[in-house]
């Protein structure tokens, strides 16, 4: 609103017509300007750009620059465009041999592409050529075997070419290195500015804890460096602007509670369309580039709709979980904040409120290990049109989990091949579900500080968290621990006094070493919401 304000009192363009106004609006805020789209080339600029700013366009203009571009295409096919990475990885990882074959065209016209576009993608123009890096650093596009990859590892195509695992890994390292250290955002940042930049530190956490692979020397100083600077930069982000988030529009969410009021907008008019909303407790944003890494192989077919939205604070289960099934900031259920047990009550009365009857809600929990008999049978209700599902595998091996941020990687893509997700992904799209995807908070590995000693005194006694309800005894153990974060009562109970441990420590025995949750870290605060579809069962 003030680019657009700035621009209306830069250009005075007096009274405009609907058209003419959306037009204003691409051009001088979005900085889209349809005239100048001529060629492929002009198309696929813009729609990097647009995905590197990380903004959202309002649909009505969406729905108007894709009309421009009908007209100007005059039948041929164009692209539209799209989220994340159905927009950008599927679309582009399907022509992304062109950058390296001379296929004959009649070849790639018959190679039965799911997206419909020119044959050949302009990607050595040099308008198109600055984002080929990023693409490749941000696992957007994955290298591909060629028998020349020594030579063409010395030219600007370097980050698309397999050469070694080893050497593919480095080099995004190294990239994504570079490219974070440039891009923290700051404490004036908008919210969607950390939003898009913690995907591209979870891709680099992701590969930081691949399995079997040893840090080449001088990375882990580089990595524990940018650690602390982000945690700093998103630590006073927070204090300072948190509170603004909780009562944005739901569409976008951008925080977990907005969810559901989201997903009632994906309802329409239609009464055939059915939801379903995982929720996978614990799971960290690049845990989930791990689980989807894993998916992919599983399933080729998958397509993932990756954005993120952020957690309650304090990111524990009984506030943030509780908050993304009830549709409602921590405050309004304060008799239930210590437990989950109203949670399915709280996501049934949220759908009934809507408009919907009891009958054609659901909501089920613990699930993560063996078959999908429990699931089946639930989703055979006649009348069922929204399930609530609850996987806390993820939970589990957390809390059980001795071997520190690595540990749990491997352990997350063991459960992942073990196709539970997958199967219930099969079983979902397969009754006619559209399927969404959350986590109620992440986790990090975490050095002990010491244990408060405070008693049985404290509501909840967390390793990254002790919650109180006397301020004076907050107030107390906050001596012993200076560093730490008193969190006021943002959307939260008066009464629930939280104290977060500070940066990357725990409340727990000194040196002993956690991976644990509660506190404010970007792993911890920031957490995916995927849709996941699969063209296979599209009508």
């Amino acid at each position: 609103l003030d680019a657009l304000f700035d621009a209306q009192l830069r250009h005075a363009p007096g009274q405009l017509g609907d058209n003419a106004t959306k037009e204003f609006v691409l051009r001088h805020v979005f900085e889209i300007a349809p005239e100048l789209i001529k060629e492929p080339q002009d198309l696929l600029r813009v729609l990097l750009r647009r995905h590197y700013r990380g903004g959202r366009i309002p649909a009505i203009l969406d729905e108007h620059f894709i009309k421009i571009l009908r007209h100007k295409s005059a039948g041929q096919p164009i692209w539209t465009p799209g989220g994340r990475p159905e927009g950008v990885r599927a679309r582009d990882g399907e022509h992304q041999n062109g950058l390296f074959e001379d296929w004959p065209l009649e070849t790639m016209a018959d190679s039965g592409f799911e997206f419909p576009g020119p044959t050949l993608l302009p990607f050595d123009h040099h308008d198109v050529r600055i984002y080929i890096d990023n693409l490749f650093l941000e696992g957007l596009l994955q290298p591909v075997p060629h028998k020349q990859s020594q030579m063409l590892a010395k030219t600007w195509v370097a980050y698309g070419i397999k050469v070694s695992p080893v050497e593919n890994r480095r080099r995004r390292m190294e990239g994504l290195l570079d490219s974070i250290e440039k891009t923290i955002p700051t404490v004036e940042a908008r919210h969607g500015e950390w939003l898009h930049f913690a995907y591209r530190w979870a891709e680099l956490v992701a590969l930081e804890l691949e399995p079997d692979t040893t840090l080449p020397e001088g990375y882990r100083e580089r990595l524990d460096a940018l650690r602390s600077r982000i945690d700093s930069a998103l630590t006073g982000w927070v204090v300072k602007r948190y509170a603004s988030l909780i009562n944005l529009p739901p569409a976008p969410p951008v925080m977990l509670h907005h969810i559901p009021r989201f997903l009632v907008r994906s309802f329409g008019n239609d009464r055939r369309t059915k939801i379903a909303f995982l929720l996978v407790d614990g799971l960290a944003l690049d845990q989930w580039i791990a689980l989807r890494e894993v998916l992919g192989e599983l399933d080729s077919k998958l397509r993932f709709r990756e954005n993120a939205v952020f957690a309650w604070i304090p990111t524990i289960t009984s506030v943030s979980r509780q908050a993304a099934f009830a549709g409602k900031q921590p405050i309004y259920f304060p008799a239930s904040i210590h437990t989950t047990g109203k949670e399915p009550g709280l996501w049934t009365q949220f759908w009934v409120d809507q408009g919907l009857n009891a009958n054609e809600v659901a909501y089920a929990k613990g699930l993560g290990d063996g078959d999908l008999d429990e699931v089946s049978e639930l989703l055979s209700r006649p009348r069922l049109r929204v399930v609530g599902l609850v996987i806390d595998k993820v939970d589990r091996i957390m809390h059980g989990m001795e071997l520190g941020a690595a540990g749990m990687h491997n352990q997350v893509r063991q459960w992942a091949r073990q196709g539970f997700m997958r199967d219930l992904f099969g079983l979902l799209h397969d009754r006619g579900f559209q399927v969404y995807l959350a986590s109620d908070h992440g986790n990090i590995e975490a050095k002990g500080a010491g244990r408060p000693a405070e008693g049985a005194v404290a509501d909840l006694r967390g390793e990254r968290v002790r919650v109180y309800s006397d301020p004076r005894l907050r107030a107390q153990i906050k001596e012993r621990f200076p560093e730490s974060i008193e969190w006021p009562p943002i959307g939260i109970p008066e009464d629930y006094l939280p104290l977060l441990a500070p940066n990357r420590s725990a409340f727990v025995q000194k040196d002993e070493i956690v991976v644990s949750h509660g506190g404010i870290s970007i792993e911890e605060v920031i957490v995916p919401f995927i849709q996941i579809h699969n063209p296979k069962f599209q009508k």
